[in-house]
């Protein structure tokens, strides 16, 4: 279990899910860098120079970073139901947010993991990203940039090994959230879990993985899903 000590860092954590982590790592005594584009030092995942200050601010040793942005919809680009309503700036923009800044947070943060004790990187990426567990289609730049983010994570896992033997750098689907991104899309039958309940959830996640887990994708109740 990850205990108090060094800083934890929380990226996108004036989100509903940023946010109830920062929360609950604070009530469990730990000192949390929360991060964005209104923190001091500021973050932009589309802005490598602003992630790079944000990653010296933050320090070495670090035992604990999670990476709670993304991108699903905006006032002018929504989720796509079909073939005809794929726009390449959607999918640019999408991209941008979910795949090309996470991987640019893991470029300047997974070097800074402790080397000696374990430590976690973890992102929030989502089931239907999951190409294996696409049954319904739609959701083209969504579901494809979250594809890209789970194959930049096992890609940087095998790497981060290397240097990094008790590091852990993982993909966390969240669940359906009570939040902006996913108010206009909670259907009946989904379970929506409130911001802090998903967030210690995630947490429970966090605490019970090993080195073995590094590279995968996990579900808020710790169920492994397959790409």
């Amino acid at each position: 279990m990850i205990r108090s000590g060094p800083v934890s860092v929380v990226i996108g954590a004036t989100g509903a899910i940023g946010a109830a982590l920062s929360d609950e790592l604070e009530r469990r005594g730990q000192r949390v860098l929360r991060t964005g584009r209104k923190s001091h030092p500021g973050l932009d995942l589309l802005d490598e120079a602003s992630i790079a200050a944000a990653a010296a601010a933050a320090g070495s040793g670090l035992q604990l970073v999670i990476d709670a942005t993304g991108f699903l919809h905006s006032e002018r680009f929504k989720p796509e139901k079909n073939l005809r309503q794929i726009d390449p700036e959607h999918l640019a923009r999408s991209f941008a947010i979910n795949a090309t800044g996470p991987a640019l947070l893991m470029k300047h943060f997974l070097p800074l993991l402790a080397h000696d004790v374990r430590s976690v990187f973890a992102t929030l990426s989502a089931r239907v990203g999951s190409i294996s567990d696409n049954r319904l289609g739609g959701w083209y730049s969504y579901r494809a940039s979250k594809a890209a983010l789970n194959q930049l994570v096992r890609t940087a896992a095998i790497e981060l090994a290397r240097t990094h033997r008790q590091a852990i750098c993982v993909a966390l689907h969240p669940g359906t959230v009570a939040s902006e991104l996913s108010a206009p899309f909670a259907k009946a039958n989904l379970t929506v879990q409130a911001p802090d309940q998903s967030a210690a959830r995630m947490l429970a996640v966090i605490d019970d993985l090993t080195p073995a887990d590094t590279g995968q994708l996990f579900d808020h109740l710790g169920a492994r899903i397959e790409f």
